[in-house]
């Protein structure tokens, strides 16, 4: 899934001096948010905002974002006054189920929240200690390359492996580090599989873009025409809305029952039942026509064109793309995995379960390696290939930076050429993929570096930075 951990949803308003000890106030209103999150009651929060916050995120977009925070991180379990910070609002280490996180609350005179913030906790890690084993074998690998892979690995748990694809003018080479013992050491594992989290969504868009090159469908035709059953309110979704996030679709089905679902795995009893019951009964869509990344809605973009084709999503992958593109370790069921699993971690070095997607597998089920992946990067080279190339035509414009293909982000301003970007992370993983055609350049990145990670933005960092060096080059 895309990471999105770093939540700076809510604006902050208040502009007062405090003390560094809790205030009577603020404990009350944080401990209130803490029963109230943890209740699932969400309405009774938004009700906690000021008028100026209310007008400002309102209550689809506050619901949205305690019900994605709840997924991924669960119940808080504790939390830990630290200080008034900014001389705005009041900072607490906040222990949830899966994860720690800075939750900071500011709160106006009349005693309601107007400033609401979640971002991960980023403490010290004593990496000067972290031995750089790194060899470049046979120079296939400069020197900065190597220094730049150590300082961005270096944080991370040991039994941490970073799978790493070097894409220049069409030619691969592979790099691999492994941590253990707070040694950084090469290794060869671009054949190793590993969840590609919400790279899985291009995979998804080239399936559309393969029916549409095939006439089975329209970018702008409603994906009502094509299932049997009924939307809410006899909503229409379009299919060129749910590959680049302008449905209006929440992040996530707001009929998830966070008191059963298990959060090490937490979409794997999502069924079709479940979300059958969703689109007939619970969709609302908020915002349609603007971009807003949603699970959701791949999720569903994937379910459709199974339907259409009468086919699991994994078949389709299998016959329209993997096979296709030679992907031979690829799949988005677990029972298929060939070769070498590396196991997903959570923050501590620990092994944690895969997640399983069930229904919404368009959203991340993917297990690939980078061998696989740049294979398929590189087909995007072929001019000639009107599915893929018809992926990577701008859709929308999210903004001056930024256009949104068919799943591909295009980013316009980190290179005098376009990138063509998405990164992925789930319970175990952080991944990220960058290529750009006209040098036929890439980099791709697959780790088991959990998304809930305080480093994890290091993987996107570390693709950003290797990217940079082929354009040196």
């Amino acid at each position: 899934m895309k990471r999105i951990l770093c939540i700076s949803l809510f604006i902050l308003i208040a502009n007062l001096t405090f003390s560094q000890t809790e205030k009577p106030v603020y404990k009350v209103v944080a401990s209130d948010f803490e029963e109230n999150y943890n209740a699932n009651n969400f309405e009774i929060i938004f009700s906690m905002f000021s008028n100026t916050l209310k007008t400002r995120i309102p209550l689809d977009k506050a619901t949205s974002f305690l019900t994605n925070l709840k997924t991924q991180a669960g119940n808080i379990t504790n939390r830990e006054f630290v200080k008034y910070k900014n001389e705005t609002y009041a900072s607490y280490k906040t222990t949830f189920e899966r994860v720690v996180l800075i939750l900071n609350i500011s709160i106006d005179d009349n005693s309601k929240i107007n400033g609401l913030f979640v971002k991960p906790l980023v403490e010290e890690v004593n990496s000067g200690n972290v031995i750089n084993n790194l060899s470049s074998k046979d120079n296939l690998i400069t020197r900065e390359q190597s220094e730049i892979i150590f300082k961005n690995a270096k944080k991370f748990p040991n039994h941490t492996q970073i799978s790493i694809a070097i894409i220049k003018n069409g030619k691969v080479n592979y790099s691999g580090i492994n941590k253990e013992s707070d040694t950084i050491s090469t290794i060869d594992n671009q054949k190793s599989v590993f969840e590609i989290g919400s790279i899985s969504k291009v995979f998804t868009s080239t399936l559309l873009a393969d029916f549409v090159i095939d006439r089975k469908v329209k970018l702008n035709e409603n994906i009502n025409d094509y299932l049997k059953t009924p939307l809410n309110n006899s909503t229409e979704i379009s299919f060129i809305d749910l590959a680049n996030h302008t449905s209006g679709l929440p992040r996530l089905p707001t009929n998830i029952d966070f008191t059963k679902v298990n959060l090490q795995n937490p979409y794997k009893e999502y069924k079709e039942k479940e979300l059958k019951e969703y689109l007939t009964k619970y969709l609302q869509l908020s915002n349609k026509g603007e971009y807003q990344y949603s699970n959701l809605g791949v999720g569903l973009l994937g379910y459709t064109l199974s339907k259409i084709e009468n086919d699991t999503f994994n078949n389709l992958l299998v016959k329209k793309i993997f096979s296709k593109y030679d992907m031979q370790n690829s799949t988005a069921d677990i029972i298929n995995i060939k070769g070498n699993l590396v196991r997903g971690l959570n923050n501590e070095g620990k092994e944690v379960p895969n997640w399983e997607f069930s229904v919404l597998a368009g959203a991340g089920a993917i297990f690939s390696t980078v061998e696989d992946l740049s294979q398929f990067a590189i087909s995007q080279f072929d001019y000639s290939n009107k599915k893929l190339k018809l992926t990577r035509v701008k859709t929308f414009e999210l903004n001056k930076n930024m256009d949104i293909g068919l799943g591909w982000h295009i980013l316009k301003s980190q290179s005098e050429n376009i990138w063509y970007w998405h990164n992925g992370g789930t319970g175990g993983y952080s991944s990220s993929m960058i290529i750009e055609e006209k040098s036929k350049n890439g980099i791709i990145i697959l780790s088991n570096v959990s998304a809930f990670n305080p480093n994890m933005g290091n993987i996107d960092k570390l693709c950003f930075e290797l990217m940079k060096t082929l354009e040196k080059r």
